[in-house]
Order: structure tokens, then sequence, then C-alpha cells
């Protein structure tokens, strides 16, 4: 503020221009006198005349006031700014009259006019620079200030003026003065530059001052001020200039901004301002939008502000902004997405009232606009794919999109939902469960219910044309609508199907009894009618596709995903999608989810599909789950029941209709809702204990009588029951009905009135509801054993048993494989009682001490207490306590031990059965015969094993064979299963089998995979089974055939990956090693190791993981494993830490670098560092990427040179060994001239002549060239093909490869043909000596030419 003001402080030349002669030291003055002063002033601006401002004497003492107006008391500052604001307010009107006199016909006042112009024109600048002063002092004022705590505000509150308010009213004073017209006053309608600049720079300021934007009287008189100085005086390109800069900056000036604008078109109706504004951010380069991410964020949401607003201008300026879509900028890009859809929901509305030429334009304006959209849900950022499919679900809530285009968004959603961001695919979850809601195709969306009308329709349609046209006007090419009114159609489908689709029940598909249709109007609009059908018929379909892929995203391991589909499912069960009812079942073992958000969706979708209103409806669609549910969805159901029934969401009234339903009181009640019934209410019951007891002959009478001859499911249900009454109800039951209930159990389990495959699950329940009730259970089961062995010698009739006949035998087998199963069952009921047993003695016990603890704490005696305690503290001492323990647990240790063997020398009931079930578990040949035997047979032996130890230690090895060898699926499924118990139950025993174990996961059989990975992943989860080396096992499941198994695998490594320090880092280079060895393909191999390396996120981890891979090239020579090791290299996560060690283990992975498939790996990871790294560390990159590439260019030139030479020593081999044909006579004087000259060699340098004479000619010099397979080549000779070989030469120390001179043994120059033969029939090999490789000889050669690779393909020649 003071720069604003001491300028009028310093002397001027300008006759106009009006400065401060004398101005007042404020900060001298009094409080009083300043009160004064003040008042004097304000008396002044009020009794004088509105001009008086312009006097010296006036202004300057203003001045002295504005300018130190901060310090001023605040009557003082209210005083001045009312005479100041007052002053102005009626100098306006003023104005207002002046230009209207100077718009007169001129007359003889005109010198007299021109003066009062003046006078009012300074007076005016000078009232609007002074309260302008003021504003922007009071404000720096107040942000500069200190908070003050509401207290000290509110006892301040009576002598503090309240500034907002007179703010306010001063910008909206100062923006009135704007409005005026002031072309007289100014002599042009352009006002001076100088008062302009002035206005907007301090509006301008003042919008970055959050505080004065968040009062609306401000904000709303900002506005109006910029508006103005914009578009009324023309102040553009500075307005457009300042507007940019803050929005770039400020986040919170994009709304007002965008009001400022718009305000400025409506009042104005001038849109250059918005215009200018769009094309300056049009020809901002788009690259500049990358590096200014805040800038470019407000820049989007401005541009999208001002769409909102001005629709209809933004579209006609669009086309400057399409080309930002090519940016790099995904911010700009979702903004302009943005601006699309508020432009096609807002500008092209009244497109039908405009003329044709117009029109047309337009029309096509809002197809590019939607090809666009189209275009941009394939954009390679998934922040914009997300923003547009959010924007076609905001065009379809408003109906802004077409029938003809319905579809094809659709399937653009459908196909979205398997993008791999998780906001791309809850984006479009949600434009499809828009779309459902807001479809054009009616409430029903059955294909059945649209092909059914369509076909009658197209009848109708073929009755009413004249003649076959090819096409409609109405139609594309694909049959589809082009461009329709929305509403008719809608109304048009709705009404037609009055009679048909709307009017039919939800199984009920609408057929016509006659073939007329309802008439829905002429030839066109039957057309219409088709071709909405058409397209609806489409939708339904494209909706019902993709119901796989939603069951998919249920096992998603993104909560929204989950929680999106669901609703979507929901969405999709309300408009009767095919399939959807199938999927929302699928949801039910969600409820086990460990996620809140998720189980309560499960939770919120299951009541609002299947609770109703009305009783009888909620348990209709509760029985019918019950029904048709498998097991596991059974447990869900049971499992949301129970929070529902705490919850008091089922009802009484509820518990009762399912009464009703289960005592056949409802009409039409089948045998199998009443057990679906019967079920529901055993749910409840495990919340509310008293449920059933209401009903307990219904329960008896119904549930074990002709009922369940029509559904034999129904006595495994009463059964269940039965287990489920509460303690007060049991005791009622074997009061009133213990010896039929009993009876019927009895009869149940060992009768074969229930069908076969019904038996086995009713008497398993039979027998568990019969330990649930009776008082001594172990006695009735007793006598059920013997009577199920009693079966086993006699047929049906009671006859004795022939074994001549066929037929019996067919009937003891089943027999037998019933006894064992009930034999087996209650061994395990009756280990579960002795443990239930133990634990209700153990509370006893406990309640006991606690009851003694309170009494004792309760005794006033203090002798007393101090006694008790003594004597405690000397059992204790003396271990009575102990002791007592260890007797319990020695008794039930022995209580069940005695269920297989009662003792060392005598067996029991079920001993006995014990042996001969061993027995007849070994006889391989009888069981192949008879699979159900072996079934069960197994069943009942892997249960024996797991009630006693030494029994399993017995039949360990039997079971582990059979495992492995049986025939039958089901009996190798049972005993995988089987070994996950045993492992729980006896650890020490299955450790050593661990192995056998993981063979499981090999299995051919896809159930018995199955049930081994759940095994094992429960065994190794709950830390029940150590991680062993055998986990590559369990990994290489993640590829299985069968994609429930991977999927289970994969939940595995995901569980696995959360547990400790991340098992699966120390892991990690075993599986590696392990998968490197068997026989994977590539891909995957690739795939697996992708994902579990994805598992490991700690950067720590990663960075170890370096090391460990680059150690493993050292000790592998496997081109394969050398690739694989590179791949899992490239798909770690590289920090700058771990990208250094990578390059100071250089050494370890050096020759691993000839092979092109390792260096492409190894560039990836270069690839990947250099995007991350910072400009130090990529410059290391850069410089070791050029190491790697020239050290691989070497590598594979001396590969290609050792190739050579293999291939030459080839040839020489194969041509020696033809003369060594011819001159088989010569070896033996070869070997005996090699044997005189060994340890010597011949070296031609030595011999006088210097060249060799052979018949009298001179051939050429000797050479002697030491041979090394890896970096030479022996080549041919030319001329003759003569070579003279040295004697053998072994050559020590730490350079063999050299042969050292030695004394010539044979002084003749001459060497005879038969000796040259000798020497070149000799053959020579190459020794390994530690490690080394040791040459047996050098060669002496004949030649004229010696041609030397060099590297590169080229050859020399010296």
């Amino acid at each position: 503020m003071s720069g604003l003001t001491t300028d009028l402080e310093q002397e001027t030349d300008e006759d106009n221009r009006l400065c401060v002669q004398n101005p007042l030291n404020i900060a001298s003055l009094r409080s009083s006198q300043l009160e004064e002063f003040v008042k004097g002033v304000s008396f002044d601006l009020s009794d004088k005349e509105l001009l008086c401002v312009e006097e010296q004497e006036v202004f300057d003492r203003v001045y002295s006031l504005v300018r130190k107006f901060a310090t001023l008391p605040n009557s003082c500052k209210l005083n001045l700014v009312e005479s100041l604001r007052s002053n102005l307010a009626v100098l306006l009107p003023n104005v207002d009259s002046l230009s209207r006199a100077s718009n007169a016909p001129p007359d003889d006042d005109v010198p007299m006019l021109v003066d009062r112009v003046a006078s009012h024109r300074n007076a005016f600048k000078i009232y609007t620079f002074f309260l302008l002063n003021i504003v922007l002092a009071e404000t720096s004022n107040n942000n500069g200030s200190k908070v003050v705590a509401p207290s000290a505000r509110k006892k301040q509150a009576v002598n503090s003026w309240n500034w907002e308010p007179q703010r306010a009213r001063i910008l909206n004073l100062i923006a009135n003065s704007l409005e005026i017209n002031l072309e007289s006053l100014f002599g042009s309608p352009n006002l001076d530059e100088g008062y302009l600049s002035f206005i907007t720079k301090n509006a301008f300021s003042m919008f970055e001052n959050l505080t004065l934007l968040k009062d609306s009287d401000t904000k709303d008189a900002l506005c109006r001020i910029i508006g103005a100085c914009s578009t009324k005086y023309h102040y553009m390109a500075q307005s457009c200039a300042s507007i940019m800069h803050l929005v770039h900056k400020y986040d919170f000036v994009v709304t007002p901004m965008a009001d400022a604008v718009a305000g400025a078109e409506k009042k104005y109706a001038d849109g250059s301002l918005a215009t200018s504004l769009v094309r300056e951010i049009g020809r901002t380069n788009p690259k500049d939008y990358v590096k200014d991410t805040v800038g470019a964020e407000n820049v989007g949401r401005f541009l999208v502000e001002l769409a909102d607003r001005l629709p209809k201008l933004i579209s006609t300026n669009i086309g400057i902004l399409v080309p930002h879509f090519g940016g790099e900028s995904y911010k700009i890009r979702n903004a302009l997405v943005g601006v699309l859809g508020k432009l096609i929901a807002k500008a092209f509305k009244d497109v039908e009232c405009g003329e044709g030429s117009s029109k047309s334009i337009r029309l096509r304006t809002k197809q590019a606009m939607l090809e666009i959209l189209l275009e941009r849900c394939r954009d390679v950022s998934a922040y914009t794919r997300s923003r547009v499919l959010q924007v076609w679900a905001e065009l379809c809530e408003e109906y802004a999109v077409s029938i003809g285009l319905w579809n094809e968004v659709a399937e653009v959603a459908a196909g979205r939902l398997e993008d791999k961001s998780a906001m791309v695919r809850k984006s479009a979850l949600n434009l499809l469960i828009m779309m459902l809601q807001h479809n054009p195709f009616g409430p029903q969306l059955r294909v059945a219910s649209f092909e059914a009308t369509l076909d009658q329709y197209r009848k109708k349609l073929k009755e009413l044309e004249p003649s076959e046209d090819s096409d409609s006007e109405n139609l594309n090419g694909n049959g589809e609508v082009e461009d329709l009114n929305f509403e008719t159609v809608v109304k048009e489908r709705q009404e037609s199907l009055t009679d048909t689709c709307l009017s039919q029940g939800e199984d009920a598909i609408p057929l016509q009894k006659s073939s007329s249709v309802p008439d829905v109007g002429n030839l066109e609009q039957t057309r219409a009618l088709v071709a909405s059908l058409e397209a609806g018929l489409r939708f339904s379909k494209c909706i019902g596709a993709t119901m796989p892929t939603l069951v998919q995203l249920m096992a998603s391991s993104s909560a929204t995903d989950v929680e999106n589909t669901i609703l979507l499912l929901m969405r999709c069960k309300q408009f009767q999608i095919d399939g959807s009812e199938e999927c929302l079942r699928k949801m039910l073992p969600l409820a086990f989810s460990q996620d809140k958000s998720i189980y309560e969706a499960v939770e919120n979708a299951f009541h609002t599909i299947y609770i109703r209103k009305n009783p009888m409806e909620t348990a209709n669609n509760l029985l019918s789950l019950a029904t048709d549910s498998n097991i596991g969805d059974l447990a869900a159901l049971e499992f949301i029941v129970g929070a529902l029934v705490s919850k008091g969401d089922i009802s009484s009234s509820t518990i009762s209709a399912l009464w009703d339903f289960f005592c056949f009181n409802v009409s039409g009640t089948t045998a199998e809702q009443s057990r679906g019934a019967l079920s529901v209410l055993c749910m409840v019951a495990k919340t509310s204990t008293g449920v059933l007891g209401s009903h307990l002959q219904d329960i008896i009478d119904i549930g074990f009588g002709r009922w369940s001859k029509v559904d034999p499911l129904l006595a495994r249900t009463a059964c269940l029951a039965i287990h489920r009454l509460s303690e007060d109800d049991k005791k009622k039951l074997l009061a009133n009905n213990s010896v039929r209930i009993f009876g019927i159990l009895e009869s149940l389990i060992t009768g074969f009135w229930l069908p076969a495959n019904i038996w086995y699950a009713a008497a398993d329940q039979a027998i568990t509801a019969t330990y649930a009730i009776h008082p001594t259970p172990e006695t009735i089961a007793a006598d059920i054993i013997k009577k199920s062995l009693s079966f086993l010698n006699n047929d049906d009739d009671g006859n004795d048993f022939d074994s001549s006949d066929s037929r019996p035998i067919t009937a003891q087998v089943a027999k037998l494989s019933r006894c064992l199963f009930v034999i087996s069952h209650i061994a395990m009921n009756q280990l579960v009682y002795i443990e239930s047993c133990a634990r209700k003695i153990q509370k006893q016990k406990l309640k006991k001490e606690k009851k003694e603890i309170e009494n004792q704490s309760a005794e006033s005696n203090g002798t007393a207490s101090a006694g008790t305690q003594k004597d405690n503290d000397i059992n204790a001492e003396l271990g009575f306590a102990a002791s007592e323990d260890a007797a319990l647990d020695a008794l039930f240790e022995k209580a069940e031990k005695e269920i297989v063997s009662g003792g060392s020398n005598e067996k029991n009931l079920v001993g006995i059965c014990a042996t001969f079930l061993s027995k007849l578990c070994r006889n391989f040949g009888l069981l192949q015969k008879y699979p159900e035997l072996q079934a069960s047979a197994m069943l009942a032996l892997c249960r024996l094993m797991i009630i006693d130890a030494d029994f399993c230690e017995a039949n360990l090895q039997l079971l582990f064979t059979v495992v492995e060898n049986a025939h039958s699926e089901i009996v190798r499924s049972n005993c995988t299963i089987a070994l996950g118990d045993l492992a729980v139950r006896f650890p020490n025993l299955l450790e050593p089998w661990t192995e056998n174990m993981y063979a499981r996961l090999k299995d051919p059989c896809v159930s018995v995979r199955k049930n081994a990975v759940l095994v094992l992943s429960h065994l190794i989860l709950n830390d029940m089974m150590k991680v062993k080396g055998y986990i590559n096992e369990m990994a290489v499941r993640l590829e299985d055939e069968d994609e429930r198994i991977s999927n289970l695998a994969k939940l595995f490594f995901v569980e696995l990956s959360k547990k400790g320090n991340n098992p699966i880092y120390n892991l990690l280079p075993d599986i590696l090693g392990k998968l490197s060895k068997q026989n994977l393909s590539k891909d995957s191999f690739c795939n697996i190791m992708q994902f579990l390396i994805a598992s490991i996120k700690k950067d720590r981890q990663m960075e170890a993981l370096v090391e460990k891979l680059c150690n493993r090239f050292s000790g592998v020579t496997d081109v394969r494993q050398w690739e694989y090791i590179s791949y899992c290299l490239s798909q770690l996560s590289f920090t700058e830490k771990g990208m250094k060690k990578l390059i100071e283990l250089f050494k370890t992975y050096e020759h691993v670098l000839s092979e092109d498939s390792v260096m492409d790996h190894f560039r990836n990871i270069l690839n990947k560092g250099k995007k991350f790294a910072k400009l130090e560390l990529k410059s290391c990159i850069e410089e070791f990427e050029d190491k790697l590439n020239k050290f691989h260019m070497e590598k594979k030139e001396q590969e290609v040179t050792a190739r050579n030479a293999q291939i030459h020593q080839q040839k020489i081999s194969s041509r020696e060994c033809s003369n060594g044909a011819q001159n088989s006579e010569d070896h033996s004087e070869s070997a005996t001239a090699s044997d005189e000259t060994e340890g010597e060699v011949i070296d031609a340098r030595t011999e006088e002549p210097n060249t060799l004479s052979l018949n009298g000619k001179s051939k050429s010099k000797l050479v002697s060239e030491a041979y090394s397979g890896s970096s030479s080549e022996l080549t041919e000779l030319d001329q003759g093909d003569i070579e003279v070989q040295s004697p053998t030469v072994k050559t020590r120390g730490a350079q063999r490869s050299k042969a050292k001179k030695s004394n010539v043994k044979d002084g003749n120059g001459d060497i005879s043909v038969t000796k040259r033969r000798a020497l070149r029939s000799r053959r020579y090999s190459r020794t390994c000596i530690d490690g080394k490789i040791e040459f047996d000889t050098v060669f002496v050669m004949v030649v004229d030419a010696m041609p030397t690779y060099i590297g590169n393909g080229i050859w020399k020649t010296y």
C-alpha cells in the first residue's frame, strides 16, 4: 500500500497531476488529537461539496490518514471509510447525469461543462484510489495479525468494527462505478489505461487471498470489477495474462475466476474474454504442462468450469483445444474429456430448433465429440481411461446418449472390466450400473422377452411394408437406431410392452397367444420400435456376456472391485439379466472375507435381495437358497443368517413362516422346500438356540416320517436339527421321546431304507446327533457296531451267506462298506466326546478355583485367610496342582488310546475291526475289483489312524502307497485330505514323509491336485508344516492347466508373502534353481517367477536378491539357466543401491554375456534404471551399458574363433585318419622316434641353411607356433600340404601355452618323407590339468603364408 501512496509525495512537472504538498505525520498525534483530526476530515468531506477532495488541504489530510490507515483506531477507521464511501456513492449519480448532459445539444455552457467533467473525473479517481488503498491496507493488516482466541474476540466485539461488510460494500461500490456510463467522463469508450491498470492490478492481487474469496459478496464484487475492466473497457490482453498466472499458481482461484469470465459474458453479451483465454490455453506448448503438473491440473479444472458455464461458446472454440489430446500430460487430457462431456450434455440441447445448415453443423460437431470420447477409452493413461468412463456415466445419467450409441458405450465399458488398472475397472462397473439404471429399453432385460417381442413386431412390420426395403431411414448398416428421439422411443417401448414384457412374471416369457400385437402407429413408428427392440436385445446380451468377468472380479484382491461388482450384480438381478442370479450366489463365500468393507457389501446385498417386508417372501427366498446351494455356499449362508438374526433383520414372523413351510402349512409346499426351511431354521438355531425347541415333535414326525421317503435328505437335516438343540431342549427330548428317537437314529444308521448316496451323509449326522444327546453314548455306539457287524453274515432275508451266488457278494460289499463307515465314524465321535469331556472337567476345575479365590477374598477373618493361603502355597510347592493336571492328562490320553486298542494284550471292539481293516486295505487285488469298498476302507483306515498314533505309524507306509498307486481318484483325494489331518495330529510322524505329501501336487487328477494345494496351504499358512525344499512344486501349480488350482496357488503365495518377513524372499533362489531344471516351458517359468518376484515389496530384499542372483551365475554352465537367472534379474524393482550393486558384481556374470537373450535382459534392466536414475547414476549406467556391449561383442568374436578352430581341427583329424590307413606300417617307427625325442623341440631356426631340402628343392621357412583352441586356428597348407610337427613337449609352470626352447636333437636339416609321414600321422590331443587346458604338442608347420583371424569376420595373411 505504501508503494501506491508514496508516489503521490514525489514532485512532478505535470500540470494535471495532483500531488501531496503537506503530508501530516499521524504517528505524532495523541489519540484525542487524532480523533479530533479524523472528525474534522469527515466533517469537511460531508459538509462541503463532493468535489472538495480536489482541494489540496483536504487531499493532503485524507492522504495522511489513508497512508497510516492500519494504525488508526477502529472508530476513526469507521468514520473515514463511511465518509469516503458515501461521497463516492453520491458522486456516481452525478456522473451519470453529467453524461446525459454531455449528450444533449450543445449550448453556451460548453466550457463550464468541460470543467465540471474534469472535476468529476478527478474526484472519481481520488475516491476510488483512497478506498482501494484502504481495502488493501486493512487486508494486509488482517493477514499479518495473529489469530485471536474466540474468547478474546467476544470481549473486543463491542469496541471493534466489522470490517467484512465494509470491505464488501466498498468493492461493490467500485464495481458499480465501473458499470455506469463513464464514456463522457473520460472522453472515450475506453477508460484511462493508468486507472484501469490500477483497478485490475489490485483486484487480481485480492484474488490471491483465499479469505477474501470465501466471502461471497467480496468475491462477486471482484468478479464484476474484472469482468467490467476486461470486457466493457477492453482491457483484455493484460487481464488474460493475469488470469492465466493466477490459475496456474492458485487452485482456489479456478472457480471464482470462471465465475468472473462467465459473468462478464452474461452481462455484456461478449464472450471475447473467454475466447481469448481458451485460445491462450490452446496456444500453450503441450510439453509445458508435463513439467508444470499443478498448473496443468488447475488449467484443466478451469476449462471444465468454463464449459459448464459457457457450453455454447466453448463448443465453437473446442477445435483449438483438441490438439492437446496428443500431449503427454494426462491431466490436460482428463480435463478435455470433462469439457467434452459438459459440451455434449449442455451445448446441444436446442440442436433441433436450429436452421438446416446450422443444425447439420452442430450435429456433426456433437458426433465428432462422441467419437473422441469413445477413442479416449483406449488412452495410454489409466487416469484418462477412468475419467472417460466417468463422463459417459454422467452423460447416461443426463440422458445425453442416443440409442444408436448406447450399445457401443456398453461394449466399451464391458471391455474395460478387464483393464489392468483398478480405477478403470471401478469406473467401468459404475458406468454399467448407470446404464442399467437409465436404460431406454424398459425395466426387464431378459433375452427371451426381447426375442419374443421382437419376433412379433418384425412380423407386424412385414405386414405393414408394401414392399421389401433394404434399408430404413432410421437404421444404420447394423440395424441400430442412428438418431431417434430418446423419450419418444422409450415411451413407445413401454407402451408396446404393456401386454407382453412388463405384464409378465419373472419366470414367464412374453409370448402373445394370438398373432396380433398392439398397434404402435404407422410404418415408420413400427420400424423405430423394431430398431429399439433390436438395440435392447443387443444391450441385454452385452450385459449378460459380462457375467464370467464379474465372477472373476469378485475374487479380485481390490476391495473396490468386489464392492462395485456386487452392486452391478444387484442391479442386473433387478433388471433380470440372464445369469445374474447364479453369479450372485457366488458372492456368498465372500462373507468370510477379512476385509470389513467386502463383508459389509455382501451382507447389504444379501439383505437387499433376499430380505423382504413380507415374511413369507423372505422365508421363501431363504429356503430356496438353502436347497440350491452347495456345501461352501451353505456355510456362508449360515454365517450371514447368523449375523442377520443377531441384528434382528430376520424377524420372529419370518421364523414362523419358515416353520409353516416345514410343517406343510403353506399350500403347495414340497418336501424339498420343507427340508430347505428346516435347514434355515438350523442356521438360525446356531445363534438363537431356543428356536427348535417349540417344534420337537414336528421335527421327529416329519423329518423321519413318510416325507423322508420322498426327500431322503430330510432325514439328514432332521438329525442336524437334533444336534443343534439347546441343552434344555435336549433334556426335554430325552424325557419325552428318548426310546423313540434313539430307535429312529439306530434304524437310520443300521438300516437300508435310505439310498446309498444319501445314507452316508445321513448316518454321519445321525451318529453325531446320538453323541450329542445321549448321556452315555459309548453304550449305544457299541450296540450299533455289533448290530452292523451282525448284518455282514446275513443277506437281506436273514439267510446264511452263500458264496456261490453272485448277488449276495454285491450286497455283502455294500454292507461291509457301510459297516466300516459306521465303525470309523463312531470311533471319531468317541474321540471328540472324550475331548469334550476333558474340556468340561477343565472348565469345572477353573470355575471351582475361581470360586475359591472369590471366597478367600470375601472372608473377613485374616487368620483364616492367611491359613488358607499358606495351605495353597504348600500345595503349590509340593506340586500337587501340577500332579493333578498330569493325572487328568494321563487319564484322557488313556481314554483316547483305548478307542482303538484297549490295552497291551487285549483289543476292544473298534480295535478288532482295526486289525481286520488294516489287512483288508493291504489286499490290493480285492479292493481294485470293488472301488466303492476301497473308498470306504481307506476312509475308515485314515480315521482310525487319526485317533491312534501307534496305529498311524504302523499303517503310514500303506497310506502313502495307496495315495500314490490307487486307480480311484476318489481314494487318492480322500487320502490326500486325510494326510493333512494326520500332519496336524501327529506332525513328528508325518515329517519324514513331507516329500511324498508334496508329490500329490503332480497327480494327474485335477481334484487330487486341488485338494493337495488346499491341504498344503492350510498346513503351511497355519505354521503346522515348515516350508521345505519342495515348495517349487507348489510354484509349478501357478501355471496349472486348471484355473481354480492356479488361483488357489496364487492365493497361497499372496498369503505367504504376508507372513513375517516374507518367506518368499528366502525361498526364491531355491525355487529358481529347481524350476530351471524341470521340464517347464519358457513362458510358464517366466510367468511363475514374475508372480513370485512381484510379491516382494521391500527395497532391502530386492537389493539382496540382486546379489544372490548374480552369484548364481558363477556356479552355472547351462545356457538355459543363464537366461532364466537374467530374466529374474530383469523382473526386480531396482533402486539406486541395487543398480550400483549390479555394476559392482560384473565379474560374477561377465562370462554369460555372450548370449543374446541374456544381453536383452540386462539391457531391460539398464533401461529401467535410466528412468529413475539421477544424473550421476545415469552417466554410470550409460558407461556400464557401453562396457556390456563391448564385452558382449568380444565374447561373440571369441566364440566364432573357437568354433572355426574346432571345425578346422575336425578336418585335419579326418585327413590324418585317412592318411593313417595308408601308413599303418610306419606307426611303430613313428612311436619309437617320438619316444627318443620326447622332451625336446626341433627348432628349425637353429639350422644353418634355414630351409628344408626335399628332393633338392627349397620349399619354405619353418614357423613354430603354439596352438590355442580359444584364440587361433590351424589352417591348411596350400603348397603341397606339407607340414612338420615337433615331438611332444610337456610344459609346466604358470604359462602352459608357451613352448620353451630346447636343445636340437637331430642336427640334420633334411627330413625324410617317411619320417615326415610318421610325424603327420600322429594324432595329438588336449588334456585338462587342474581345470586348465594343456596341449601335448607344439606344431611346426611349413607354410608360405599364414592367414590369421583378427576379428569382425576379417582374416589377414602375414
